[in-house]
């Protein structure tokens, strides 16, 4: 029997359980991590700035966010970025650097196996 996911969030409980499922089903530890992060209380949680993917990605990576993007920060990159959840302003950075912002849940349609997905915590 699973452990009970201690959130009030039903999406994010969902969320949870499909990358947990994903996880064992396509042998992709990434997407268990991603999970486990998800899980962790918010005051465990360090935030991720625009700024940051700015510094430490490439161009036309595809990157997870487990948890909110801020806007912080200027992106000058095209990437796909993966958040549970986006300020207005960082949506509208990434897109304007000609990026794309998607949900970790079609991120997870897109690339079941993981490959090719950077987790940026």
């Amino acid at each position: 029997m699973a452990h009970p996911i201690p959130k009030d969030n039903s999406e994010l409980v969902r969320l949870i359980v499909e990358l947990r499922r994903a996880a064992r089903s396509n042998e992709a530890p990434i997407w268990a991590s991603v999970a486990e992060r998800l899980e962790r209380p918010r005051h465990q949680v360090t935030p991720v700035n625009v700024g940051h993917l700015e510094r430490l990605t490439e161009a036309g990576e595809t990157v997870i966010v487990p948890g909110k993007l801020l806007s912080e920060g200027r992106l000058s990159k095209k990437l796909t970025v993966a958040a549970f959840a986006y300020s207005k302003e960082a949506r509208t950075k990434i897109h304007a650097a000609g990026g794309v912002a998607i949900t970790v849940s079609d991120l997870l349609k897109t690339k079941p196996d993981g490959a090719g997905v950077r987790l940026f915590a």
